[in-house]
């Protein structure tokens, strides 16, 4: 409701010129009953020619204001659109990944929800709601002229009104469900899309195929039911409005035998009668839109209820990283897992320490990494940055300050450029090239005529599964971050770029804090001590060598 309140001037502007447009509305109306009653009997032509302009002025002017109208609400549409838009993606960054319901699918979907807001407020039938004051004041004009023919279409107003009222339970309900079946559907297409390869290489398309024709069943069940109901409240307001009109016409033509009204007063009642229920078409509209509009809000607040990562207050900004990461007694578990991925575990990391994780798969060096990045918050113990809390850090502050190769080289849609500068200030360049050339890049990227400007498809297909890695490692390192954290990055790579790429990384990297997670033992070099974590606890803490000889004593014996 904010972004409404912070665009009530405009939605002021269009309450004024729908006043002035049912005003012009009465018009047509008393200008029948004028013609019938006053010209033709008397053949006044000279009258009919002054009443013309007069509506020809009236028409245009109604015109005009009815595209003012249209014009108020799609702006103000649009600037809701812009902001609601712009804070929920906003928020969506801000997700903390603990407390991320749904699949990638289903949080796409829910963010499709927003055009179901831009959609009611930048709808016509908004404007409905204004109208409806108008309605009491088209039924007085039709009693003044008509008297007791009001009763006509003030006996169908409560009946479409009811009808209305009535079928929104059934509508709130389906509404619910249609969504949910719409956003499963979501998700089977998404996850399809982006693992397209690998649908066809594993022949998963069967398993997929069932997956989609199920959830688009369900959606198709549901949404048929809502229109269904909603037609129900639209046709009878549409017929209130047909039968008022012949209403008016029957007892009309009643009280012209009685002497008691017009031929005029009759054709201008008939006119306003439909005047007074047609709003209600609209209004029966609205509550159809209000009821997905309805449901979408409640969507997107539980979204927009999660709190987002990071102090609730204000957060510390770290100048001068220095690079001391600390584990004090940190346990860890994922959503929803039984066990801990992490179990009291405690070890400190000084600033330009080069260190290795090792360790089984599982055994949770990836999720030191994501909790040295903030991605997570840690269950219990402290997860501290040169002596700080992290959970007190700004983190974006934070991950400005770390250059990071995860263990699945993402890449986005755009040019390579773009994939490795990030649109990060201070990184030019003069300095794209420099990480490019130290991961091997260059080597590449260099060779191609429109080199660094290729554009990439989705996560960087169309490249190997080396290149792809050698462009997250270029942008892990430009910019020169303090804290470097490497998960398997060089393990798409062959044995001759991967000793190039030490060779580069061994100069680079002196005196940054270096956190190395890999199974390869070549990288090892780039390290002077080694933590090896078993079943989520440090099995193993000292210089590499010694560690290297602990853990490969029992396989000598």
């Amino acid at each position: 409701m904010e972004p409404m309140r912070r665009n009530r001037s405009t939605y002021m502007k269009v309450a004024l010129a729908a006043v002035m447009i049912n005003i012009f509305g009465l018009v047509t109306a008393l200008f029948s009953m004028t013609v019938y009653d006053r010209v033709l009997p008397n053949n006044a032509t000279s009258s009919l020619i002054g009443l013309t302009i007069g509506l020809a002025i009236v028409v245009i002017f109604d015109f005009m204001l009815k595209l003012l109208r249209a014009y108020f609400v799609d702006m103000a549409g649009a600037a809701i659109d812009k902001e609601v838009g712009e804070t929920l993606f906003h928020r969506l960054l801000n997700l903390r990944l603990d407390l991320k319901k749904g699949s990638t699918g289903a949080l796409t979907g829910l963010m499709r929800e927003l055009e179901a807001l831009r959609e009611f407020f930048a709808s016509a039938t908004l404007t409905a709601v204004v109208d409806l004051p108008f309605i009491l004041l088209t039924l007085l004009v039709v009693w003044v002229i008509g008297g007791s023919v009001v009763l006509v279409p003030l006996l169908a107003i409560p009946i479409v009104i009811g009808v209305g009222l009535l079928t929104q339970p059934a509508m709130d309900r389906l509404s619910s469900r249609a969504m949910g079946e719409g956003l499963a559907k979501q998700s089977v297409l998404v996850e399809t899309i982006g693992g397209l390869e690998t649908v066809k290489a594993s022949g998963a398309g069967a398993l997929l195929s069932n997956r989609w024709s199920r959830a688009q069943v369900q959606h198709s069940d549901s949404s048929m039911r809502q229109r269904l109901i909603a037609s129900i409240g639209i046709t009878t307001a549409t017929t209130a409005g047909t039968v008022s009109y012949a209403g008016v016409v029957i007892v009309g033509v009643e009280k012209i035998a009685a002497l008691e009204m017009t031929m005029g007063g009759l054709i201008a009642c008939s006119i306003l009668a439909g005047r007074a229920v047609a709003p209600l078409a609209q209004i029966s509209q609205l509550l159809s839109r209000i009821t997905s509009t309805r449901t979408a809000y409640r969507q997107l607040n539980e979204l927009m209820a999660m709190p987002p990562e990071g102090p609730q207050g204000e957060a510390l900004k770290l100048r001068d990283l220095k690079g001391r990461i600390e584990f004090r007694n940190v346990s860890f578990r994922y959503p929803g897992a039984p066990e801990k991925a992490l179990d009291e575990v405690s070890f400190t990391i000084e600033p330009g320490e080069h260190v290795a994780l090792l360790g089984r798969v599982g055994s949770g060096k990836s999720t030191i990494a994501r909790l040295v990045l903030g991605l997570y918050p840690p269950e219990d113990g402290l997860v501290m940055i040169d002596g700080s809390d992290i959970r007190q850090l700004d983190p974006l502050d934070l991950r400005a300050n770390i250059g990071v190769a995860l263990q699945e080289s993402v890449l986005l849609t755009g040019s390579v450029r773009e994939n490795i500068v990030l649109g990060r200030e201070g990184v030019d360049d003069a300095e794209m090239l420099r990480a490019s050339e130290l991961s091997g890049t260059h080597s590449f990227m260099g060779q191609i005529a429109n080199g660094y400007d290729l554009r990439l498809a989705d996560r960087g297909e169309g490249l190997s599964g080396g290149q792809r890695q050698s462009i997250a490692i270029a942008r892990a390192l430009a910019g020169r971050p303090s804290i470097v954290v490497f998960d398997e990055p060089s393990s798409a790579m062959d044995a001759q770029t991967e000793t190039a790429l030490i060779q580069r990384l061994e100069t680079e990297l002196a005196g940054r804090t270096t956190l190395l997670i890999t199974h390869r033992p070549p990288l090892l070099q780039l390290v002077s001590r080694i933590i090896l974590i078993e079943k989520g606890r440090v099995a193993a803490d000292g210089p590499r060598d010694d560690v290297l000889k602990q853990i490969t004593r029992p396989k000598a014996a």
